[in-house]
């Protein structure tokens, strides 16, 4: 067996603002680890209210800026490479469509939150989580395993909460931009003003652009997707009487990518069958806030709304979605004696049409006989209740219902218990359920893309799992470092699951529910080390089986390496100058395949790692460089089933090789590292606090 590496938390003393639940986290990387340093992190996606992540009986592994800036990239979602069991996953060839795995379950399983509100839905998981201005994230909180009991349907598999900066509290100006060889360049800014005495808000921007051609491995296809994309962030926080909490944010995306075949012209081939290209041209708005209602009781309201428009082509083929998403919650928070009580409503309503079948009637002749847009309300109600029996024990308990007009009653209980018998030991055991109310065609790129028709067996049935998990930590202060351990198993199983067949027939995705169960199992451990000289690492490995199992037929997940890990070392010179060695490791990983296909069925193994040095002046200036993927990793053979035919026809020109001509065109799935080998990146950061 394999020995790899995964990574810890990175952690940071943290001083908390009570009025907007927020902190002021200060880069600790180079400094020795004092016995109580993470103790006081403050955290809201576990139980819905800020508390000590120590005290939490949920675990949730937190990162900020500083520790994704070890490895510069130009989205959230290349990002989170560089967290222990949560894995991006691109899901097109072609137009480089991705979504995020946590314990090697797809995309679809994990909720994306911004400031605690479920802004990020299936379609903008899929296409829109590229475009949030890293320059305004103030932390980023992961909870793995179901969270059903309180944000609801989407948290199967885990949650990533993306925490902005307080107005009041972020820098006045911020600004940080890098270009790599292959001319990519990416943008972030922010700023802060006040708006009047009690008015402070934060605007923030980022820009990202690459437009270079390049076919590596002589497919005829662009490697990765030509990318232009703009987005905007305000956020304005209101002071208030007794510090209670008033806040509104707003976010705008646009974003036009394709790739494809390399002679393809926009004006020219745009939905033809002439040369073939994916070209998704996305616009997004979105909306957030918070308010205290003025009671003596400590009542607060939430809301959301985004509203989601992409216009796209695969091919030939059209993609016109539309996506509205209304989201309200209303909680009481209350403290009696030992108990800390939680008690909401909430109301989510989701509007979604397209061009597809997704949302059209037909005759038998396959004419459209009436557009027929999805409209799915869900109204729920939750409770919990956080029980402190001694400082030494902590008990939560929750349960949620929930009513859909389709899946009608929809129950999800949930349990955790923490022991801290000594301030270098906690054990934490937590229990749930979880549930998916699915919509296909926002959540499954293979629905809408190449040569295969979607069919549906049955009527679907909503997604159900149980889980469990049992985490151990153990902080060992010693003379030379601080040392961390951190042990996580883990197990979800899975009923109604929803599995596209691709196999009964080569035309066709046949979507139906599982006949049987699905698991998901594992275990991580992870290790941290700071140093009392000026460097810190973190590495640790993680092993999981994730498989489905029907009439006695174990079928092992896509997409879902057995062994998995990270890897990071960051050392400190004198006079500003800093290293960092970022690596990541996935093991091998079944990949999808088509009849007659003559592509390998596992992946090899993959190491991906990258080097930078930055260089910090005292006037808050830092330059850096680097290379990425520094071993010039890169898939081995096709990635694109019959590429030389896109369109099914022969006579374009392009000799078949021998003994491959009986597969269809298929651009999806069949991904297991980055096209992009060795570069080379320069980047510049300025800072005024």
């Amino acid at each position: 067996m394999k020995k790899t590496f995964t990574l810890l938390s990175l952690l940071y003393l943290a001083s908390f603002q009570e009025a907007n639940a927020q902190e002021v986290i200060q880069d600790s990387i180079t400094k020795p680890v004092v016995d109580d340093t993470d103790l006081n992190e403050v955290v809201v996606t576990g139980t819905m209210k800020p508390m000590k992540r120590s005290d939490s009986p949920v675990p949730i592994e937190i990162y900020t800026p500083a520790f994704f800036q070890k490895n510069p990239t130009p989205s959230l979602f290349d990002a989170l490479q560089l967290i222990n069991g949560v894995q991006p996953q691109l899901n097109c060839n072609v137009c480089n469509t991705g979504d995020i795995h946590i314990n090697g379950m797809e995309g679809p399983y994990t909720m994306i939150l911004i400031d605690g509100m479920p802004i990020v839905s299936a379609l903008s998981t899929v296409y829109g989580l590229s475009g949030i201005p890293n320059s305004l994230v103030e932390r980023i909180e992961v909870v793995k395993g179901p969270a059903s009991s309180l944000y609801g349907t989407e948290a199967m598999g885990g949650i990533i909460n993306v925490i902005t900066k307080n107005p009041k509290s972020a820098p006045k100006f911020t600004i940080d931009g890098f270009t790599t060889t292959w001319l990519e360049t990416n943008i972030d800014a922010g700023m802060k003003f006040n708006a009047g005495e009690n008015v402070n808000s934060l605007l923030g921007m980022n820009y990202f652009k690459y437009g270079e051609r390049k076919d590596a491995n002589n497919d005829g296809f662009t490697d990765v997707t030509l990318q232009d994309r703009f987005s905007v962030f305000n956020k304005w926080g209101f002071e208030r009487k007794d510090n209670r909490i008033a806040s509104v944010a707003l976010r705008y995306l646009y974003e036009d990518r394709w790739g494809g075949e390399m002679d393809w012209k926009r004006k020219q081939h745009r939905g033809g069958d002439e040369v073939y290209a994916e070209s998704i041209m996305t616009n997004r708005f979105e909306a957030i806030g918070m308010y205290q209602l003025p009671t003596t009781e400590k009542i607060i309201t939430q809301f959301s709304y985004n509203w989601h428009q992409q216009n796209s082509f695969y091919g030939p083929e059209s993609y016109q979605g539309k996506q509205q998403v209304v989201f309200g919650q209303a909680y009481w928070d209350k403290v009696i004696n030992q108990h800390s009580l939680l008690l909401g409503a909430s109301f989510k309503y989701t509007y979604y049409d397209d061009d597809t079948r997704g949302t059209g009637i037909y005759d038998d002749n396959n004419d459209l006989v009436k557009n027929d847009p999805m409209k799915t309300p869900i109204t729920g109600v939750f409770v919990q209740d956080e029980w402190t029996i001694h400082p030494m024990h902590r008990i939560l308990m929750g349960y949620r219902f929930d009513y859909d007009q389709t899946h009608k009653d929809i129950h999800s209980p949930r349990f955790a218990y923490k022991f801290t018998p000594s301030k270098h030991h906690t054990l934490r055991a937590s229990f749930g359920t979880g549930f998916r109310v699915v919509n296909v065609f926002t959540e499954d790129h293979r629905a809408l893309t190449g040569a295969r028709k979607v069919e549906f067996k049955n009527e679907l049935k909503p997604e159900k799992s149980v889980n469990g998990n049992l985490n151990y930590v153990f902080k060992l202060p010693t003379s030379f470092a601080g040392l961390n351990f951190d042990i996580t198993a883990f197990y979800s199983y899975f009923t109604n699951k929803i599995l596209p067949d691709t196999e009964t027939d080569e035309t066709k995705i046949i979507y139906d529910n599982l006949d049987g169960h699905a698991i998901s199992q594992g275990i991580s451990l992870n290790v941290e080390a700071n140093f009392n000289f000026p460097l810190k690492i973190i590495a640790g490995t993680t092993y999981m089986d994730v498989y489905s199992k029907e009439e006695g037929e174990r079928e092992q997940q896509f997409h879902a390496p057995k062994w998995s890990g990270n890897f990071l070392a960051s050392y400190a010179f004198r006079d500003g100058f800093s290293v960092d060695l970022t690596a990541n490791y996935n093991g091998k990983m079944r990949l999808p395949l088509v009849d007659n296909d003559y592509r390998p069925d596992y992946s090899p193994d993959t190491w991906i790692a990258n080097i930078q040095m930055t260089k910090k002046f005292t006037n808050g200036l830092e330059v850096y460089a680097g290379v990425k993927n520094l071993l010039n990793t890169l898939p081995k053979g096709d990635l694109i089933a019959r590429w030389w035919d896109p369109f099914g026809e022969p006579g374009n020109g392009v000799t078949p090789p021998q003994g491959r001509n009986d597969v269809i065109f298929e651009p999806n799935d069949y991904s297991y590292t980055a096209m992009q080998g060795i570069r080379g990146f320069l980047g510049l950061r300025y800072t005024i606090k």
